[in-house]
């Protein structure tokens, strides 16, 4: 554990025998022929070339003048010169005696900070213990500003990790980093002298304190025997930075919310993230500023990465801040595709204010202001924030059963500037549950929307609800809920991506499982796509088509969970006459999703207008249409899509991971080999049976395929994996959709599969009224197997 050839016993029994005084601070001093030159300049001129890579350089004097001392006549002379040379720079004196015990002083550099920026400073290592472990410098008040979520319903605040209240909080200001990249050492090197770059980021201006430990030889022993390290407080001064006022408008001119990504020449992400204050989240790389609004920076050159959701370019400007004149930016956002022209409004139903990369502390989770921010900055025009298991008896209190309402209410935020209202746009939000972390959770995750009431029945607690889904189902649609599964595909996933497949998987997931039975009870409207692996939503649902059971497909991203990057990420865009506003508009943008009035996707490609025709007649109404045997359909659209011109490392990573890598809904990977193309596919009855080829620039595209239809089928659009249309059914002389022998079979055989898995966790008193629910499905598929074959 040590570098030392002292062992741990020898150090304890010489400071015990000598009656050591282990609390010392001793002065340190120049080294002169203890050091030799030659090693410690090769070390010095590496540290001037990684100062120089992260745009910290010493002067040209001073760069001079450590040359001149390189090149010294006699070695005690050049050590001396390059020591006095750094030694103005140096922050923290580390002295690691014989021993190994660490020392820490301060040095002669001025403890000055800038708010809001990073300032370098050297750390001198003066190491008589010829120690090449690594070297560890760590401060009190760089700890986490909040709690990560641990997944309880109410959380713990024990103070165990993170803060767990806003003065402390508040006191957690400052972030640190040793700068080790090469050509810097990751560990000590052993030469006697030193020296260490060390980063200092400060979250506030004015006067502040910071106590700092320097400990080596990493392990629990620096923890048990504390004579091992070393505790120095040291006041700081941070200097103000300044405000850059934003002025955010859309494509048309008007005052909007803007996502935003600002870094430096070294890729730090500004504000830093991990001393964010709401409504910017730790756990994003981006921030979203809406107009009139502020960020504060020091000085310094930056660039800036600006966007709204993928309908809008994503841009790229530079940000020069001076020292002294005031500081603004203007942006412009630029959109490349506008669903609402074509009546089509996106929503993400699957959001959270609390669980995952939340925080349990201060509070636990974030409030609707914060919600509301990202899913304006997002584009969205509907954001749905589901209450579910972490957090629920602090996060239901959001709930009301209608749209969210908000005021003028500036944010607390220091950055923001006096501006930092929030702002009612045309996006709404709504608080609904998602059935996670309940007992009927292993039967798969339940999506609760257009609630009355959130409470169920009989039940005080989260532990009180029924442990299997269709006494849930019941209950929400008795109140006029719109309900389906969340994140489909856990449990579902087989070795093959192939449409429609027959393997047969595990059903031992949180994903559209007991799905397979409540369908055929009429008691799902949908299943959720767009955040697992695409080939394992559809195929359970291509099955379930086959059969003649009618349920849709939404888009949604789990965010924080599944993933922390953005929301919206997946998304329905639902066809409305007007753009949804208050209760009655998110009615019926939900009442749209149960109709199959939409499609969903990624947001990079879209389908417009997909519509079912009469060879040569109209289109179908009520996604369906009668038709004779052996009729012949047009099926049309509107298509358009959008790749990135320039293939990049970046899209190369997306477009060549594995298929259980996340982002696994992305346009991306429908690129065809390094072309701009991507491949539009007609699907009947979950085969694609005809497909073309459409530029992704941007452009609109008319599609139409002809299609022989010899029996009743249903029939979509789909551009794998990036976006799907809903089905419309063909009615071949009114027979119901009897598509596949084999989907019933599949289906038929997966409810005993099922049973096998959730019949382990439901509770003995509601076993009956389950195994009668699952004999009904068996039944059901039994029934559509004999009619198929029919």
């Amino acid at each position: 554990m040590f570098s030392t050839r002292r062992t741990f016993n020898q150090i304890a029994l010489m400071a015990a025998g000598a009656g050591v005084l282990l609390r010392g601070t001793p002065a340190i001093a120049l080294a002169g022929a203890a050091v030799a030159l030659q090693p410690l300049a090769s070390q010095t001129k590496r540290l001037l070339e990684a100062l120089r890579s992260i745009g910290e350089p010493l002067s040209a004097a001073e760069e001079a003048a450590l040359r001149a001392a390189f090149d010294s006549s006699t070695e005690a002379d050049g050590v001396s010169k390059i020591q006095q040379i750094l030694d103005e720079h140096v922050l923290l004196n580390v002295q690691i005696n014989p021993e190994d015990r660490v020392t820490l002083t301060r040095g002669r550099a001025k403890a000055q900070l800038v708010e809001q920026g990073w300032a370098t400073f050297l750390v001198k290592v003066s190491n008589d213990a010829d120690d090449t472990s690594g070297l560890n410098i760590n401060c009190q008040q760089a700890g986490p500003m909040g709690r990560q979520s641990n997944g309880a319903s109410i959380a713990a605040h024990d103070g165990s990790i993170g803060a767990v209240d806003p003065i402390e909080a508040r006191n957690r200001w400052i972030a640190i980093n040793m700068w080790d990249k090469a050509p810097m050492q990751e560990t000590l090197s052993g030469l006697a002298i030193e020296y260490r770059i060390l980063q200092i980021y400060s979250r506030d201006h004015g006067q502040r304190e910071a106590t700092f430990r320097a400990q080596t030889s990493a392990g629990s022993l620096t923890e048990q025997y504390p004579f091992f390290y070393s505790l120095l407080p040291v006041l700081f001064d941070c200097l103000p930075s300044k405000d850059v006022s934003l002025r955010i408008h859309d494509e048309n001119g008007m005052p909007t919310v803007a996502s935003l990504l600002i870094t430096d020449a070294l890729g730090r992400v500004y504000p830093a993230q991990g001393k964010r204050a709401l409504p910017d989240l730790w756990f994003e790389r981006r921030i979203y500023r809406q107009d009139g609004e502020a960020i504060r920076l020091p000085a310094g050159a930056y660039s800036v990465e600006y966007g709204r959701g993928p309908e809008y370019l994503r841009e790229n400007a530079a940000l020069a801040i001076g020292t002294a004149e005031a500081s603004s930016m203007a942006i412009t956002l630029n959109r490349w595709v506008k669903p609402a022209e074509f009546g089509y409004y996106s929503g993400d139903t699957h959001i959270h204010a609390a669980g995952c990369a939340h925080y349990d502390s201060p509070s636990e989770g974030v409030t609707p202001e914060v919600m509301y921010r990202q899913v304006q900055g997002e584009a969205l025009d509907i954001g749905d924030v589901l209450t579910w298991g972490p957090g629920f008896y602090y996060q239901r209190q959001f709930f009301s059963g209608h749209v969210r309402q908000f005021g003028s209410q500036p944010m607390q935020h220091a950055d923001m500037g006096p501006h930092a209202a929030m702002k009612n746009d045309s996006a709404l939000l709504r608080y609904d549950l998602e059935i996670s972390g309940f007992p009927s959770s292993h039967c798969g995750h339940l999506v609760l929307l257009r609630l009355a009431e959130q409470n169920y029945p009989g039940a005080p607690t989260l532990d009180d609800w029924p442990s299997w889904n269709i006494p849930i189902l019941r209950w929400a649609k008795a109140q006029g809920a719109v309900v389906g599964y969340a994140h489909s595909g856990f449990g579902l996933v087989v070795d093959t991506q192939e449409l429609p497949n027959y393997l047969m998987p595990r059903f031992d997931g949180i994903g559209a499982n007991e799905y397979i039975v409540d369908v055929t009870h009429g008691m799902v409207d949908f299943i959720s796509t767009c955040d697992t692996l695409p080939h394992a939503e559809l195929n359970i649902w291509y099955h379930t088509l086959n059969c003649g059971f009618r349920t849709t497909l939404a888009g949604e991203t789990d965010f924080p969970c599944l993933t922390d990057d953005r929301v919206g990420e997946g998304r329905s865009y639902v066809k409305l006459d007007k753009r949804p506003t208050g209760d009655a508009g998110y009615g019926n943008w939900i009442s749209g999703i149960k109709a199959g009035h939409s499609y969903v996707g990624d947001g990079r490609s879209h389908l417009f207008d997909f519509k079912v025709h009469h060879a040569g007649g109209a289109p179908t109404t009520n996604d369906q249409l009668a038709v004779a045997k052996d009729a012949s359909v047009q099926v049309t659209a509107q298509v358009c899509a959008r790749l990135e011109p320039e293939i990049t490392e970046a899209t190369k990573r997306i477009a060549n991971s594995p298929a259980l890598e996340k982002p696994q809904w992305h346009l991306e990977r429908a690129r065809i080999g390094e072309t701009r193309k991507v491949t539009v596919e007609l699907v009947v009855n979950g085969i694609a049976v005809q497909q073309t080829e459409i530029d992704a620039d941007g452009s609109l595209h008319s599609l139409q395929f002809d299609q022989k239809i010899d029996k009743s089928s249903w029939i979509a659009l789909r551009v794998m994996p990036s976006s799907h249309t809903n089905p419309i059914d063909v009615l071949v002389d009114n027979a119901p959709i009897r598509a596949s022998v084999a989907s019933a079979q599949w289906c038929r055989k997966a409810v005993d599969v099922c049973w096998a898995q959730k019949s382990q966790r439901i509770r003995p008193n509601e076993m009956d009224q389950a195994k009668a629910a699952y004999d009904h499905a068996r039944s059901a598929y039994e029934r559509i197997i004999a009619e198929s074959k029919g």
